[in-house]
């Protein structure tokens, strides 16, 4: 209690990128000292991530040595300060020289895997991809294991539903159309896409299939550096453009994205016919086209300050505009008799998310608290007008004097709404070196207005979630690792259908997940895991307006769906055979309240002909199995192969009903050739097969979709230049697809236009530098898969 003030001592970080000298790729697992200059005393270490990225916490202000290695690499030292007014530093760049025996290795060797197999994901690097220029994220969701895309671009992961995030957080766009949403997302815009097919109770339930993150190329960089990628093709023509800026501990990030599909023609064809219980047969045949263009661009803004070594705090802004639409005319016979079909058909999507992150970190290792917000709005619309002519008289069955019927004029339109506010806290506690705890609570409310109907009505819906889970990752020897956890989560819903139906109901469900994982000899492991999810019905599966742009084939959504509940087991192999990648697993699942459309009969008049509605259903229990394989092979230094096989079987039960599918096999084949040439040269050719796809009601036949692509790297490696072309040797792709009931039963025939070539170039400026990622809001908790059916033919 005597001798005066103790001065306090500012702890700070060292931080620095660690590159390959001759491939300027990151080394990750490279072992880095802090050795004090004075008494050569190791005072700390750690070892780089993927990325390359190095970051030393709770450094006290002095002169140190830093000194870098890895295994075929020249160990570099270094001499760095720090100060009390200084006490974080950035070194920068560092980068490692391969050892002589090793440098002809690194130089052919040194390119990113395109497919990374992680403890809890499959990573697909994008970037590493050179046909995916000119395209966009459909194009690129079809090259991902265990992924399956159909023509309209809704994407599944092993025959069910997947949550799709973009950089780990939801978007409004995809609150609405997943499909419509990977359209407007340029294929130069994408870093890697993650797979992750178990994902533990941190994460929120939504998605029986599992989760896709997209991860996007705009990062946090020392200095100023970005990016800019520009493709014109005879399909669509898209453009990126990111910069980033970092001085000291403020880091501002910027992006935009455009998207232009011309408009095409694609043939469509349909028949609906039905048998009456007196055997008369009552059809409506079409034979037309639709024309369809897109337009959209997408816009981001981010704000990222360290106030200290423990706490940060971001913000990010991302703005979606995109439209899609187009004429369309047919031929129709109703029950024989002629017309000539006009329509016309506009949709709008609007969307705004805006995040909030506060993030503290201790000087305990891997302890974080945080706390995250987010803002979402969107506005769509929906406008159709739809004209029929007749030109011949009409005369009525059974006899009687001919009429000349009067033109039918139908319009329609829909304008929705959607408001949703998410906080959320998470807590990570390293309780010792082998055990960890994760904690945390969320809170959603969504508010849906919709305004439909010729006499406007309301369908007002309004759901909150509230959730709460813990996990605790642990050790069970020196070479197994367990993650454990469990996941709470109550619903409340209230709506409004119309001007008079009320409902309502509120359920709660808790969702256990456990993963085990053991590393064998040879860089191999197995894992086993478990999980229980939900697939809560979207604003596209609710809505109940009625989309009659085809007044034959009316569309509408059900207000009082209930959730899919699902029970996934996995278990997967992994293993490294002279330079050959595998990753094998199987896995069966079990849903109750499975969500498909349904294609029912409209009563009509014979004049009107057979007409059907398509709405969504829960149509029973299923239950799969499936298998995954997935192998890359050098044959030669600078030439790769690549597959990816997966299959699945679909069957769906419910006694109650009547309904009894059988058991089918679905599939999807990936396979891949790139190879390398002198002088900065790279070729690559790829194709997909997905099987058909099979519904409650029908199926519809496989698709194949194949390409190739030549890139030149110019400007001493910052730029490059190449060509591209998808489905060459056929201008559409044909698709048939048949929906039958008891009595009922409808075909369509599309040709739908999907070759493509294209120019495209890309250039990046500045040195990259990247930053640890910062956690946020991720709401997983809406279904939101197979939604581009219901806006009929997209190119």
């Amino acid at each position: 209690m005597a001798g005066g003030t103790t001065k306090k001592m500012v702890t700070g970080r060292i931080s620095a990128v660690i590159l390959d000298s001759v491939t300027k790729k990151p080394i990750d697992y490279a072992t880095v000292s802090l050795i004090k200059n004075k008494d050569n005393k190791s005072v700390n270490g750690a070892v780089t991530d993927e990325r390359g990225k190095l970051s030393l916490s709770n450094i006290n202000p002095d002169e140190y040595k830093l000194s870098i290695g890895f295994m075929g690499y020249k160990t570099k030292i270094m001499v760095v300060k720090t100060t009390p007014e200084r006490p974080d530093l950035n070194v920068g760049t560092i980068y490692l020289s391969p050892t002589a025996s090793n440098l002809k290795e690194v130089e052919i060797s040194g390119v990113a895997p395109l497919i990374e197999n992680k403890v809890d994901k499959i990573v697909y690097n994008a970037e590493q991809d050179i046909t995916n220029a000119g395209g966009d994220a459909t194009d690129v969701m079809r090259k991902v294991p265990m992924l399956s895309v159909d023509v309209n671009g809704n994407l599944q992961m092993r025959g069910s539903a997947v949550r799709v995030l973009i950089n780990g957080k939801p978007s409004g766009t995809m609150a609405n159309s997943v499909a419509d949403a990977l359209k407007m997302i340029p294929a130069e815009q994408i870093k890697s896409v993650e797979v992750i097919t178990s994902p533990s109770a941190k994460y929120d339930a939504e998605g029986s299939g599992g989760i896709v993150n997209i991860i996007t190329k705009k990062k946090t960089a020392e200095g100023t550096s970005g990016s800019v990628n520009a493709s014109v093709g005879t399909r669509s023509n898209n453009g990126a453009f990111n910069l980033n800026a970092k001085t000291g501990r403020l880091s501002l990030t910027t992006s935009l994205g455009v998207n232009q599909a011309y408009p095409q023609n694609s043939l469509v064809r349909s028949m609906n016919s039905l048998v009456a219980a007196d055997g008369s047969l009552s059809t409506v045949s079409q034979d037309g086209y639709s024309k369809w263009s897109r337009v959209g661009y997408n816009g981001s803004a981010g704000l990222d300050y360290d106030f200290n070594n423990y706490h940060n705090i971001s913000t990010n802004v991302k703005i979606n505009r995109f439209s899609n639409g187009g004429p369309g005319s047919s031929n129709v016979l109703t029950n024989g008799f002629p017309s000539v079909n006009t329509r016309d058909m506009d949709m709008g999507f609007n969307n705004m998310d805006w995040n909030i992150d506060y993030r503290k970190t201790s000087k305990r290792e891997g302890e974080e608290f945080s706390v995250s917000a987010q803002l979402t709005t969107g506005r769509n619309t929906s406008d159709f007008s739809n004209r029929t002519v007749f030109s011949e008289m009409y005369f009525p069955p059974g006899g009687g004097p001919g009429v000349m019927l009067p033109d039918v004029i139908i319009d329609g339109s829909n304008t929705g709404k959607n408001n949703e506010y998410t906080l959320q806290s998470d807590y990570v506690y390293p309780i010792n070196k082998t055990t960890t705890l994760e904690t945390g609570i969320k809170g959603i409310s969504r508010k849906i207005l919709s305004a439909y109907g010729e006499s406007l009505q309301d369908f007002d819906y309004d759901q909150k979630v509230g959730a709460a889970y813990g996990v605790l990752g642990f050790k069970l020897g020196k070479n197994v690792t367990a993650k454990a956890g469990v996941r709470a989560e109550y619903t409340d819903i209230n709506a409004i259908s119309g001007h008079k139906d009320k409902f309502g109901h509120d359920y709660f469900n808790v969702f256990p997940s456990a993963v085990i994982s053991q590393a064998l000899k040879g860089g191999s492991s197995v894992k086993l895991s478990y999980n229980k999810r939900i697939s809560r019905p979207s604003l596209f599966y609710l809505n109940p307006f009625e989309n009659k742009s085809d007044q034959y084939n009316v569309m509408r959504g059900n207000p009082e769906l209930d959730p899919e509940i699902t029970q996934n087991m996995e278990m997967g192999y992994s293993t490294y055979i002279k330079g050959s990648v595998i990753n094998a697993s199987i896995f069966y699942r079990t849903t109750k309240n499975v969500i498909e459309s349904a294609i029912l009969p409209i009563p009509g008049t014979e004049a009107e002909g057979q007409r059907f509605l398509t709405t969504y259903l829960n149509i029973g229990r299923s239950q799969s199995y499936g298998m995954n394989v997935f192998a890359s092979y050098n044959p030669k230094p600078k030439w790769t192969l690549m597959t990816n096989v997966g299959l699945n079987t679909y069957e769906v039960n419910n006694p109650a009903t009547n309904i009894n599918t059988g058991t089918f096999l679905n599939y999807t084949v990936f396979g891949r050739s790139a190879y390398a040439l002198p002088g900065g040269w790279n070729t690559e050719i790829w194709g997909v097969v997905n099987s058909p796809k099979r519904t409650f009601q029908g199926k519809t036949d496989a698709m194949y979709f194949y390409g190739g692509a030549v890139k030149k790297e110019i400007m001493k490696k910052k730029a490059s230049v190449g060509l591209n072309v998808l489905n060459p040797f056929s201008r559409d792709l044909i698709i048939n697809t048949v929906n039958k009931g008891s009595n009922y039963e409808q075909k369509n025939n599309i040709h739908y236009p999907l070759r493509s070539f294209g120019v495209n170039f890309s250039y990046n400026f500045g040195k990259l530098k990247f930053t640890q990622p910062k956690k946020g809001v991720k709401n997983d908790d809406v279904k939101k898969e197979d939604q581009g059916g219901m806006g009929g033919v997209q190119n």
